[in-house]
C-alpha cells in the first residue's frame, strides 16, 4: 500500500467511509446490520461488518453471518443448468414437457389482471430459454394484479417456505393458467424454481443435492445451501421488517426446520455467506473458472452474460421501476448495457452483472474494473406489482438509500 492508495487500486480514504456510512443506518433503526465485501485484481481488499445479525440478543454481524440469500440464487440454479445443457443433455429451446409433463396444454389469460377461466391455449409450449429468462408465461404471486394473484396464493402458498414436495408444487402450478403467451415478455416469476425441479429430474436427485455436486462443492462453498444446520444456527441473521403500528424493526424470521427441506426452491431458497457468494460471483468474472476450479466453458458464461430482451421487451417496467432502461437479462443475470441510462440505480460500468434478492441481498461482479462487491442485509421488503416503487416512497429513508450509498463510497473509491 502506497499513501493514499488501498490493495486493489482503491483510494483508501473512499473506501474508510463506507462502515461508518453504513453504522448511522444501523443506529437509526432502519436495518439491522449489514456485510459488505470488496474484492478486486485478485485479492479482497475491504469487509466490513456493521450492526447486528441478532438485535435483541444482541450478536454483531460477522464476516461468517449466514444470510437468506432468496433470488441471488437463481444465477446458481441458471449455471446448474447450463451445465448440463454443456453435456447435451437439454438444449435451450426445448420445451420443457419433455421432463415436466405437468406444463402440457397450458391456457393463457385472455386478460392478465382479468378471471381465471376467461383463457386460450398457449400457442407454444415453455421452453428451456423462457425458463431462463422470465419469459415463460409463469408468475409469482407478488407480481401479479387480479384473481391469477389469488389463484397463486392459493394453490402454492407462499414463495419461500414452503411444505409441498416438489411433484405436488408442480402440477399446481402447472394447473394455473399462464399470464403471457411463452416468450412475450420478461414477467418475473417461478420459473427458476421449475428449472430446478427440471433440473432435479433430469439428474435424478434433490437439486439441493445437485448443486452441492456440482458447484457448491468443487468451489468450496462450505456454508451454502436450502438449510441451516442446528450447529450454525447461532450464525443465521435475523430477518426484519420495520413494523408499520411501531416505526421499529420487527423479527419476521423464518422458523428453522429439523432437517434439510423436501421443498427447494431454485429461485429463492438458499443460505449463504459474503466469501461463500464471492467464489461463486468470481467463478462468474472469470468465465467459469476460479482459484484453478473450471466448472463450465468460458463461452457458456459469455451466453449468461448477453442480454436476451428484445427493445419491446425493455420498455415493461419491471416492480414498478424502469428498471431496463439501460440494462438487460441473459440466462438468470441481468446486465449492464449504458451505464448513464441505469445511473438511477447507481453506478457501474458497460458489461457488469448481478441478480438481487428479495431481502435486500444484492452483489456484482464488474469484468471492466475486475471487481466484485457484495452487500448483505435481512429486511423484508413489500412484495408486490408495484413493490420497488413502494420502497422507493417510504419514509425509513436511511434503509432504502443504504444500497445506493455504498455503491456511490465504492465507485467514488476507484477515482472515478
Amino acid at each position: 500500500m502506497d499513501g493514499d492508495q488501498a490493495d486493489g487500486g482503491f483510494v483508501q480514504a473512499g473506501l474508510a467511509q463506507i462502515a461508518p456510512a453504513l453504522q448511522a443506518v444501523a443506529d437509526a433503526g432502519d436495518l439491522s446490520g449489514f456485510v459488505t465485501l470488496i474484492w478486486r485484481k485478485g485479492q479482497v481488499v475491504q469487509v466490513d461488518a456493521v450492526g447486528h445479525r441478532d438485535v435483541e440478543a444482541g450478536l454483531p454481524m460477522a464476516r461468517d453471518t449466514l444470510f437468506r440469500i432468496a433470488s441471488m440464487t437463481k444465477p446458481v440454479t441458471s449455471l446448474a443448468a447450463l451445465m448440463l445443457w454443456e453435456e447435451g443433455r437439454l438444449k435451450l429451446d426445448d420445451p420443457i414437457t419433455r421432463w415436466l409433463p405437468e406444463f402440457a396444454d397450458m391456457a393463457v389469460l385472455k386478460d392478465a389482471g382479468g378471471p381465471v377461466d376467461a383463457t386460450y391455449p398457449a400457442p407454444r409450449d415453455i421452453t428451456v430459454e423462457d425458463l431462463m429468462t422470465h419469459r415463460s408465461g409463469l408468475a409469482y404471486a407478488f407480481t401479479s394484479t387480479g384473481p391469477i394473484g389469488e389463484a397463486y396464493e392459493a394453490a402454492l402458498g407462499p414463495p419461500l417456505g414452503g411444505h409441498l414436495t416438489p411433484d405436488e408444487w408442480l402440477k399446481r402450478l402447472g394447473s394455473l393458467p399462464l399470464s403471457y403467451p411463452p416468450g412475450e415478455r420478461f414477467h418475473y416469476s417461478h420459473a427458476t424454481e421449475v428449472l430446478g425441479f427440471l433440473v432435479a429430474r433430469i439428474e435424478g436427485k434433490p437439486l439441493g443435492q445437485v448443486l452441492k455436486d456440482r458447484i457448491f462443492g468443487p468451489l468450496g462453498m462450505a456454508d451454502t445451501d436450502f438449510w441451516c444446520p442446528p450447529e450454525k444456527r447461532d450464525r443465521m441473521a435475523k430477518l426484519y421488517r420495520i413494523d408499520p403500528e411501531t416505526d421499529r424493526l420487527q423479527d419476521v424470521s423464518f422458523p428453522h426446520v429439523d432437517a434439510q427441506p423436501v421443498f427447494e426452491p431454485g429461485g429463492g431458497g438458499l443460505i449463504s455467506t459474503a466469501d461463500d457468494y464471492l467464489k461463486f460471483a468470481r467463478l462468474l468474472l472469470g468465465k467459469g473458472e476460479v482459484d484453478g476450479v473450471r466448472l463450465v466453458k468460458a463461452s457458456t458464461v459469455e451466453m449468461m452474460r448477453e442480454n436476451r430482451l428484445t427493445e419491446a421487451q425493455r420498455q415493461i417496467p419491471f416492480m414498478g421501476l424502469p428498471f431496463w432502461m439501460g440494462q438487460g437479462f441473459g440466462l438468470g443475470l441481468s446486465v449492464i448495457l449504458d451505464p448513464q441510462a441505469q445511473a438511477w440505480a447507481g453506478p457501474s460500468t458497460k458489461g457488469a452483472f448481478s441478480w438481487p434478492g428479495a431481502f435486500g441481498t444484492w452483489w456484482r461482479a464488474d469484468p471492466e474494473e475486475d471487481m466484485v462487491a457484495i452487500y448483505l442485509i435481512q429486511n423484508s421488503m413489500p412484495l408486490g406489482p408495484d413493490a420497488a416503487a413502494q420502497v422507493a416512497a417510504s419514509p425509513r429513508l436511511g434503509g432504502r438509500l443504504a444500497l445506493l450509498t455504498f455503491l456511490n463510497l465504492l465507485y467514488g473509491a476507484l477515482g472515478r
